[in-house]
């Protein structure tokens, strides 16, 4: 189901520029005067966390696209990938690379529970940007079989099930890259509302373009580049993720709230490790 934008011609679109985050720490700015304390009291950074909130200073003021461009050709040449979820968003971040280059590796955690229609999304998304190396990542069978031999696990220990489905075969996918670009953006609330732009995370650096995005900014994107939603976006759903766990969201609602519904989890795990 490739459901298309009216065409939006005649409509100028600016790609928003990204405005620089608040500074997170107001007390130790305060205490900067005092000779030594600041720096006494801040925690002791990995070089690999350093470089990241470096790289976070110099993004601030790119557009997307100039990050991106900036990554896959001078930073991160032939050693970066995409992660995508091929959910109601992604198809954002995927016009972006692939107007750089098609052939940056693309993952998608193919979980085994995934909604039909994300599959379908992912192949026209596919076609659309003639990806040249998308790689559909699955668990391992024997660890499936030894942790998840009914395949209910998700509704027993879901972060158990993120982790056998999401985390380890993703940990597996990115050995030999250096860095990785998400999708993600602070508006979606929870722990994403203070995301930079680049930060440190299981020994790569990881990149999220869009972090300065709002609600409008993807809206107007999807109409410049005339891009098919996601099939269920009209049926409600905002956020998408394997079909037992995601639900459409209510008015009132933020997009994250249709995932794990009843539960505190908003975040599978991969995005979890991050320091900068």
């Amino acid at each position: 189901m490739d459901v298309m934008f009216a065409d939006c011609a005649g409509r100028s679109f600016v790609e928003p520029v990204i405005a620089e985050r608040p500074k997170a720490d107001a007390v130790m700015e305060s205490l900067a005067g005092l000779e030594g304390v600041a720096d006494a009291a801040k925690p002791k950074r990995s070089p690999l966390a350093a470089y990241a909130a470096d790289l976070d200073l110099r993004f601030r003021g790119m557009t997307a696209q100039k990050i991106l461009a900036t990554a896959i050709r001078d930073l991160f040449p032939g050693r970066l990938a995409v992660v995508s979820s091929f959910g109601a968003e992604a198809a954002i971040v995927l016009q972006l690379v692939a107007e750089i280059d098609p052939s940056v590796p693309v993952i998608f955690l193919e979980t085994g529970k995934h909604f039909d229609a994300t599959l379908m999304y992912r192949d026209i998304l596919k076609q659309r940007f003639g990806l040249t190396d998308l790689r559909s990542i699955e668990p391992d069978p024997a660890e499936l079989a030894a942790e998840d031999p009914h395949g209910d696990l998700w509704s027993r220990d879901p972060n158990r099930c993120c982790a056998l489905r999401k985390v380890r075969p993703l940990d597996r996918a990115l050995k030999g890259f250096d860095a990785w670009i998400t999708g993600r953006k602070r508006y979606h609330g929870g722990e994403r509302s203070a995301l930079p732009f680049a930060e440190a995370s299981a020994g790569q650096i990881k990149l999220n373009p869009l972090a300065g995005w709002d609600s409008a900014d993807v809206q107007a994107a999807f109409k410049r580049y005339r891009l098919p939603q996601h099939p269920l976006f009209d049926e409600g759903y905002a956020s998408i993720g394997c079909e037992p766990c995601t639900r459409p969201i209510h008015e009132g609602e933020t997009a994250r709230d249709g995932r794990w519904a009843g539960t505190d989890k908003r975040e599978c795990g991969i995005h979890l490790d991050y320091s900068i």
